[in-house]
């Protein structure tokens, strides 16, 4: 195979290019892993906001991913905007028909332009039916809060809600620190037994749309691969580093994130 691996994407279209389904399918390629996808939504968005959701009807959901993963041998799955309740539960049900172990759970809640990108009613089926088959879940600062229930804003808080959401059921959490402040940006990582920090400097940009998308995206592709969990992580963030230094500006607000970059470990296929 010309690919290393194999990963599939269920999530949103951004029509703007620099998330959702688009970020994950590009940052795949740039990490040498053939992307598929199954497309849950239908966004109006660009660098300004999100203008219009359609999401996309249950059963074509179903039949996308059924479609892929009966023929395809998909190495690690990923999941973003999943908006409703009914949609969640019909993810999860294939998911787990089909085994899917490498999988990781992007709880998308809300854009980076402030838009809320999850229904009513549907967080819990996240929390209860999604979240306890994924190997790993990623939120950021304010999707912690969110799904735990209380503040997550510094170190301590940001352990507790990785505790949490792994007995919860999720095999490890990566809490994002990407919100809080500070020159310097702290995410955690708790696989269930042991807690790494992973820090890195602020960088001075506005250019940060789709930076979640893209790292979850990054770890499913090394995980597709065939690195460990904690290997996928830190690839996984190095990867966004080095795409948000060449980050640009195609519209009047914030821009995405430049995926087209080749890390270090694939310098000698490339």
């Amino acid at each position: 195979m010309s690919y290393r691996a194999l990963a599939l994407t269920v999530a949103g279209s951004d029509s703007g290019g620099g998330a959702g389904i688009q970020a994950d399918l590009k940052t795949f390629a740039a990490l040498d892993v053939f992307g598929t996808s199954a497309v849950t939504a239908l966004t109006a968005q660009n660098s300004l906001g999100v203008h219009h959701v359609q999401v996309v009807p249950v059963e074509s959901v179903r039949r996308q991913m059924e479609a892929v993963l009966s023929d395809f041998p998909v190495g690690a799955a990923k999941t973003g905007m999943v908006a409703e309740k009914a949609l969640i539960e019909v993810i999860a049900d294939v998911f787990s028909a089909f085994g899917t172990k490498r999988l990781v759970v992007d709880p998308v809640m809300v854009a980076t332009s402030g838009d809320l990108l999850i229904a009513e009613g549907a967080q819990e089926a996240l929390a209860s039916r999604l979240i306890p088959l994924a190997l790993l879940v990623t939120p950021n600062l304010p999707e912690a809060s969110r799904l735990v229930g209380f503040p997550v804003e510094d170190v301590p808080s940001m352990e507790a809600a990785a505790r949490a959401l792994v007995d919860g059921g999720a095999g490890a959490a990566l809490v994002k620190g990407g919100h809080g402040r500070g020159e310097t940006v702290t995410d955690l990582l708790f696989d269930g037994e042991n807690v790494r920090l992973f820090r890195h400097d602020r960088l001075d940009t506005v250019n940060t749309h789709g930076t979640g998308c893209t790292l979850s995206a990054a770890v499913t592709a090394e995980l597709a691969a065939g690195s460990p969990l904690e290997e996928a992580v830190e690839r996984g963030l190095t990867y966004l580093q080095m795409a948000l230094r060449r980050g640009f500006r195609p519209g009047r607000g914030a821009g995405p994130v430049g995926h087209s970059v080749v890390p270090p470990w694939l310098e000698p296929r490339r």
